[in-house]
């Protein structure tokens, strides 16, 4: 009977090298495997390969990482949000405005502002579902909004659009170190009195390490990583993202509640954008009109790079969390090898028309079109 069915030509028998071959994460393999032996051959006695130029290029890693899970699971969904850029500044801004303008506790100001930011992501999706209109649209005039009162708030408060003494506001908060503070600090003190990572050998920080902990960043960023991971693959609200992206009519008629699926992605979007904001206001402890630009694009690159398809419906968290790891290795690896920093802008171009290239033609192996 095996024999039978083994022979039936009306089965298509996929081999492994093809179930390899569409794996999202493919693309995003490739060219983290690429991007490592490049530097470890160019650069790996430049002290990138040390505990601080690890810490370096994990730190900006994670940057991109945060944010482009919730960009991979929105466009999975079959949307784009171009404002998460604007998202980030308008975030760090608020933070700023309730806590230094306003007197607020830090505590206070990151929950009002996550529940801000979060609205804003509703009120994207709620429009796009509505009205039908593009998501590229819809979040482009979100982007221009956004941008807008970053820079018109503080202006009119403060007459100034880089406002600080953050760090100095958040200490003794319950919430801030969440954001802002660091794990395993004695594990580093350890490696570093056992001479396994440098430490500081003059000065009043002599004696301790050099990189003293895993910034809460990171966590985020890994966190979030995995939850979109089993989020995605493990739960049938995964399958509700996949079909409202695939095919969002034919999921309407087998039950999937399309509309929330898209605005929950919105707003889980907006989030992400919100977190990477507070984890970078505490770290730099000031709040500043410019931040975030560009990044809704840097965002979507690494999605992309980790085998999402422009046109929903396929796509892997753990893919665009390996173009976010490639983009922060390349980021800091120029610097390292010497090489002028401004040529990242040309890998970014570059590394995303090949990966348009790659998912049309994986797409086109799914679907065996010509």
């Amino acid at each position: 009977m095996s024999d039978a069915i083994n022979s039936d030509e009306r089965i298509k028998q996929t081999s492994r090298f093809r179930q390899a071959l569409i794996r999202p994460e493919l693309g995003g393999m490739v060219g983290t495997v690429a991007v490592f032996t490049f530097f470890l051959l160019f650069a790996f006695d430049s002290g990138m390969f040390n505990s601080q130029g690890v810490m370096n290029w994990s730190v900006v890693s994670a940057q991109f990482m945060i944010i482009a899970v919730g960009a991979c699971l929105l466009m999975i969904a079959g949307e784009f949000d171009l404002s998460v850029g604007s998202m980030i500044g308008f975030a760090g801004m608020m933070i700023a405005i309730f806590s230094i303008t306003l007197g607020w506790p830090m505590w206070m100001a990151i929950i009002i502002t996550f529940v801000i930011c979060v609205a804003f992501g509703a009120i994207n999706g709620f429009i796009v579902v509505r009205t039908g209109l593009p998501s590229f649209i819809v979040t482009l005039a979100t982007l221009f909004i956004l941008r807008g009162f970053t820079i018109f708030i503080p202006q009119t408060l403060e007459r100034k659009t880089i406002i600080g003494g953050i760090r100095e506001a958040a200490e003794g908060d319950w919430l801030a170190p969440i954001f802002g503070g660091k794990i395993l600090t004695g594990l580093f003190q350890w490696l570093g009195d056992a001479g396994i990572i440098s430490v500081f050998t003059r000065g009043n920080l002599e004696g301790q390490p050099v990189v003293n902990g895993i910034p809460m960043l990171i966590v985020w960023a890994l966190a979030l990583v995995v939850f979109g991971h089993i989020l995605l693959t493990r739960t049938r609200f995964g399958n509700w993202i996949f079909a409202s992206g695939g095919d969002a009519q034919a999921a309407r008629y087998a039950g999937v509640p399309v509309d929330r699926v898209k605005i929950m992605m919105f707003m889980f979007t907006a989030f992400c954008a919100t977190v990477f904001a507070i984890c970078q206001v505490m770290e730099f402890g000031s709040a500043g009109a410019d931040r975030g630009l560009l990044k809704e694009f840097e965002a979507i690159i690494a999605v992309v790079i980790g085998g999402a398809l422009l046109t929903g419906g396929y796509g892997s968290v753990i893919g665009a969390a390996l173009g976010a790891l490639i983009f922060g290795v390349v980021q800091q690896g120029l610097f390292f090898a010497n090489v002028e920093s401004s040529l990242f802008r040309v890998f970014l171009g570059v590394i995303l028309l090949f990966a348009v290239v790659l998912n049309t033609y994986i797409r086109r192996m799914i679907t065996g079109e010509r």
